[in-house]
């Protein structure tokens, strides 16, 4: 179900294709949906969000269809969520829960499930009020309160709330702590100078697949709404760059809870200190302006918007429109089939050689173990075994030649 109203955001409207996306994150969760209802009307109900006539029309469906749940593609305050769950007589979760729910069951590793609960902490914080409805209230001066509970104490609704702000600042501290050991690997692969490229994307473009392509990995892509949760490196030897480490991180969405952003910054921060992003866009979908728009917007939020781009529009093949878009960033492919891949890494491999420095350095011979180091982080053209010293010629990253500058001849 959704709400179109005219006071409302363009943004936060619901529209034919953004409930299309509601069912299919449903079925990603595990659920069926049997009907679809998109209310149109100036403004929410302050009390039901969607007006008491439809939401007797909804109760009607329910009633016939046999649902235990009612899910709403707009995010709804906690007292509308509790009336139309004693309205409809159902349990009734909005777009965030739902995505939640399947963040829940899909996180893998123990930092994204950090995150997840980090993010479900925050979300039932402000909805914890009504939960408690059924208990007697402390009052301050005594009033209507049971034998036992007058005077100073605390309510269980003030109980649950300072658990929960604890666990969030427990939770926090633990992310943070994840951050702390990603930038130590980070300085670590900057020290080594491996190139980073991260592949970004509104959920279900094809990172994964378009992953699998480039690097001959076997990561699982089964074209589910967030299938990957937690961002997958792999190492590829790059010709005229060396060793380059390719991320596939989790997929964007409209409407994507701003908590739950905040809570996976820990994985997308690695947005802002990667060499090169690959915005991979699915050009089959009818909406892909509106998505790529998503993914620009939290680009930004994240601070990688001045981060080296490129516009990768998958599923070419499958386009529907008259001009498939073009340009110098812009590279087409089909991550399925492998069209366009090799053009996508001569780009990528421009990007990565554009701070390249050809030299020939003279390296001692109590010093050779440093060719092994050469031949992994850049491309050695040739070595030659001289009387007083190993004459290598690579093309090295600037920051690579910058560590053994002292040996050029």
């Amino acid at each position: 179900m959704g709400l179109a109203a005219g006071s409302m955001e363009k943004s936060q409207r619901s529209t034919e294709g953004s409930l299309e996306e509601l069912e299919a994150l449903l079925e990603t969760a595990g659920g069926t949906a049997v009907a679809t209802v998109l209310q149109i009307k100036d403004k929410p109900d302050s009390h039901t969000f969607i007006g008491s006539g439809k939401v007797l029309e909804i109760k009607e469906i329910i009633k016939n269809e046999d649902c235990g749940l009612a899910v709403f593609d707009n995010e709804l305050s906690p007292s509308q969520m509790r009336a139309l769950s004693e309205e409809l007589e159902v349990r009734v979760i909005d777009r965030s829960g739902l995505i939640l729910d399947i963040f829940a069951q899909r996180a893998q590793t123990a930092e994204g499930k950090l995150q997840v609960e980090l993010a479900q902490y925050k979300y039932l914080l402000p909805r914890l009020t009504g939960m408690w409805g059924h208990l007697v209230r402390q009052t301050a001066a005594g009033g209507a309160s049971p034998i036992g509970t007058r005077g100073p104490g605390e309510t269980q609704l003030e109980t649950d709330r300072r658990h929960i702000r604890r666990k969030i600042t427990k939770l926090e501290s633990e992310l943070e702590a994840v951050r702390k050991i990603r930038g130590v690997q980070r300085r670590q692969r900057e020290r080594n100078a491996v190139p980073v490229v991260c592949l970004v994307g509104y959920t279900n473009a094809g990172k994964s697949t378009l992953l699998n392509k480039l690097t001959g990995a076997d990561i699982p892509a089964v074209g589910r709404l967030f299938d990957t949760l937690d961002t997958t490196t792999r190492r590829l030897q790059v010709a005229g760059v060396g060793e380059v480490l390719f991320s596939d991180t989790v997929g964007f969405i409209r409407k994507l809870p701003h908590h739950l952003v905040k809570a996976f910054k820990a994985t997308l921060e690695e947005l802002s200190f990667a060499d090169i992003l690959i915005h991979v866009v699915d050009a089959s979908n009818p909406e892909w302006m509106e998505q790529a728009a998503v993914v620009d917007s939290l680009i930004t939020e994240l601070g990688a918007q001045q981060t080296p781009r490129l516009e990768v529009f998958n599923k070419s093949d499958l386009y529907t429109g008259e001009i498939l878009p073009h340009g110098e960033n812009i590279v087409r492919v089909s991550a399925k089939t492998g069209a366009g891949a090799d053009e996508l890494m001569l780009k990528i491999t421009d990007i990565l050689s554009s701070g390249t420095k050809r030299a020939t350095l003279h390296i001692p011979y109590d010093k050779a173990g440093i060719i092994e180091a050469l031949y992994h982080d850049g491309e050695v053209q040739s070595a030659e075994y001289m009387d007083e010293y190993i004459e290598v010629r690579a093309a090295l990253p600037k920051r690579v030649f910058a560590r053994w500058k002292e040996f050029e001849s």
